[in-house]
């Protein structure tokens, strides 16, 4: 892991609200899976997590995503009065397209902001919101590959 990742799982960040919605997505992270919901009817997948399919109102299920996803749009967070958010800075904030067709707001870890690119392969990782919480949630790294190209 690198040293931008080591520094951010050991921050203490605001922990989520768990839901019934969301439940199953965070239970997901804690084993290391990436959980996308994917509808019964009409077969549109989503994220962020919600009680039915936001296309037909159907009942949806979880499925396995591949972890993978391209850069659509990011930005580099120089600054912010926000505890413990101002420790990261310069931190990326990213959109990141996923094949399974859903778009997923996260960070992207890495030790050089500015080697992040629209259009970036990029891998999950999943680290506890904050230590000891057990809360686990997605964040994003560079693939090897786009570093490269």
């Amino acid at each position: 892991m690198s040293d931008a990742f080591a520094f951010f799982a050991a921050l203490d960040r605001p922990s989520p609200e768990i839901t019934r919605d969301n439940a199953p997505f965070f239970e997901g992270c804690a084993r290391g899976e990436l959980l996308v919901q994917e509808c019964k009817a009409c077969g549109r997948r989503q994220h962020y997590p919600r009680f039915a399919c936001t296309r037909c109102g159907g009942d949806v299920a979880w499925i396995r995503a591949s972890g993978k996803g391209v850069v659509h749009t990011f930005t580099i967070v120089r600054y912010t009065r926000d505890r413990p958010f101002n420790e990261l800075a310069p931190f990326v904030v990213a959109m990141i397209d996923l094949p399974e067709g859903v778009r997923m707001l996260s960070n992207i870890i890495t030790d050089t902001p500015e080697l992040v690119r629209i259009g970036a392969d990029v891998e999950v990782l999943f680290a506890e919101v904050s230590p000891g919480s057990q809360i686990h949630a997605p964040y994003f790294r560079l693939c090897v590959e786009s570093l490269n190209g």
